[in-house]
């Protein structure tokens, strides 16, 4: 049985087909005046529209977008739905496109950069007005080349592909792109410790090949070497960016490892994991070890102690992608885009997990 399209009240919606029998017109009369994509006469518009306000016709955005019947939609592809930094910058696009009057559509390319591509196509298809790609990347010539090419397709249409926290592609593909200083924010953190004492220090974790981990070693070792600290080989264990990948290799280095006094972790989400092998192998933080972050997520106010870490303007960057795509308010004027890029500033904030450097270094 046909189920019927009611409102809240129990009394029938009304339909496209209502309001062009109403208005005395065609149901594609009623979408082009919906949609404002093709020429209408005055007449028949304010016909069509006075039809939608007697009905009490309400437009489904959802639907139409979907359906591709409309361009009012940005698409979002990141690499992991759950990762705060991923949903954070989620967060800031999908209340910039509503605020736009646009849907916005998410997709989750699990680290696969095939995946990310044929995403990318699919919006295309769908007609998006904007297509976010948010995250590191990692350097691939072919991938590289294919994502340009569907950069100018989307150009083409009157889209605009977006880089959200990576590498821009070459300046021959018309894209938009927006950064935050991740090396100087590894610098910084960095520049902490080492004003603390610190210069054994670990840094744990992030995938080796991954932008947004070169650029963060590269910031460490900077700060490193204006300090006169040669870095250490073996105090760089890159890996992942996880809680378990924290976990286990902190353990593993308890055990079997370099000596050090503090650990810079790639991630909020690493030092956590790092935080619970510290405190089973009884180091306490930050008396025995100091420990720092970044991207400052909710979980660094969470640990106890308090997280010293990089804060990442997660939110503001997904609101800018948006506004560099599709255009915004005139509140950020004095951030203008230059070339249709925009980068961020990053900071550290300081908070209980960074002591000066005691006498005692680790292995346990």
């Amino acid at each position: 049985m046909r189920r019927q399209n009611t409102a809240a009240d129990g009394q029938r919606r009304a339909t496209v087909t209502d309001v062009a029998r109403r208005a005395g017109v065609s149901t594609a009369t009623v979408s082009r005046v919906m949609n404002r994509n093709y020429p209408v006469a005055e007449a028949t518009r304010e016909r069509v529209e006075a039809a939608m306000r007697e009905l009490g016709y309400v437009v489904n955005a959802h639907a139409r977008a979907l359906a591709g019947a409309s361009g009012r939609t940005v698409g979002i592809i990141v690499s992991e739905l759950i990762d705060p930094f991923y949903a954070y910058i989620a967060r800031g696009v999908e209340r910039e496109a509503a605020a736009g009057g646009r849907l916005c559509l998410v997709c989750c390319a699990q680290g696969d950069p095939q995946r990310e591509l044929a995403f990318v196509e699919l919006m295309h298809e769908r007609r998006a007005d904007a297509v976010i790609v948010v995250g590191g990347s990692v350097a691939d010539r072919a991938y590289t080349s294919e994502l340009a090419r569907r950069a100018r397709e989307l150009d083409a249409g009157g889209s605009k592909l977006v880089l959200c926290g990576r590498p821009q592609l070459d300046e021959r593909a018309p894209t938009a792109a927006v950064e935050y200083d991740n090396e100087g924010g590894a610098f910084a953190i960095t520049d902490h410790l080492l004003m603390q004492g610190h210069e054994r220090i670990l840094y744990l974790g992030g995938p080796p090949k991954l932008s947004t981990t070169r650029d963060r070693l590269a910031g460490h070792r900077r700060a490193l070497e204006l300090r006169g600290v040669t870095p250490d080989p073996e105090l760089t264990q890159t890996g992942t960016f996880s809680r378990n990948f924290g976990y286990r290799r902190m353990a593993e280095l308890l055990r079997n490892g370099p000596e050090f006094t503090a650990v810079f972790a790639a991630n909020d989400i690493v030092a956590a994991g790092a935080a619970q092998a510290l405190e089973e192998a009884g180091v306490r933080v930050p008396e025995d070890i100091s420990l720092v972050g970044y991207d400052d997520i909710p979980v660094a106010q969470e640990l106890r102690p308090r997280l010293t870490t990089v804060h990442v303007p997660l939110e503001e960057m997904g609101r800018q992608a948006v506004r560099l795509a599709v255009g915004g308010g005139d509140e950020d004027d004095w951030r203008e885009p230059i070339a249709g890029a925009l980068r961020l500033g990053t900071h550290i904030v300081v908070r209980d997990s960074v002591a000066p450097r005691s006498g005692r270094t680790t292995r346990m």
